[in-house]
């Protein structure tokens, strides 16, 4: 682990608006982090928006920004469609900003995401979804300790083609058998 960013998550705030637009290059681009969510080009009325679903009590989503041991952000990941009766809640819009990608972030980004889930809001279980292509995402979730489940066959239209899409989760027994570490 020497030499790697250490990751930890705190709320994200209208600060943090500028450098998500400005991670959103291309339509692709937004397609591949947020799904559906927005529509580009993207803009601070969409993200103003955005910052209201973590609002609620309680709410529904939780909306971070991951940050390096020195404070400086690495990237942004939501623990969304919190359902407090069933313990079940979606990762989404899990997004490494350049330069920070290829160092692992992703994973220490999930891994935060999911402590959170588990250890402080009691979840029994979590589940993403990526595009199929995206496949250092997938290695880094399963790293992370997350099972593919299935693959969705053209969920999405982007252009003249369709994306597919992987359906990860992790069970809260799977995560507590986990080394502590992590």
């Amino acid at each position: 682990m020497s030499g790697q960013r250490l990751v930890h998550l705190r709320r994200f705030e209208r600060g943090d608006i500028d450098r998500l637009i400005a991670a959103a290059i291309s339509p692709e681009v937004l397609v591949q982090w947020a799904g559906g969510l927005f529509t580009y080009p993207l803009d601070v009325a969409q993200l103003e928006r955005y910052l209201l679903t973590g609002v609620g009590n309680p709410p529904t989503s939780k909306l971070f920004t991951g940050l390096d041991e020195a404070g400086t952000a690495v990237g942004h990941i939501e623990l969304t469609r919190i359902d407090r009766r069933n313990l079940v809640a979606s990762i989404a819009r899990v997004l490494v900003f350049d330069p920070y990608r290829g160092q692992g972030l992703g994973r220490q980004l999930l891994t935060a995401a999911l402590r959170v889930g588990f250890d402080e809001l009691n979840l029994h279980r979590i589940e993403l979804n990526v595009f199929d292509f995206n496949q250092p995402a997938v290695a880094a979730y399963r790293r992370a300790g997350m099972v593919v489940e299935g693959r969705l066959r053209d969920t999405r239209k982007v252009g003249d083609t369709y994306w597919s899409v992987y359906q990860m989760s992790m069970l809260a027994d799977e995560w507590r058998g986990q080394p502590a570490g992590r």
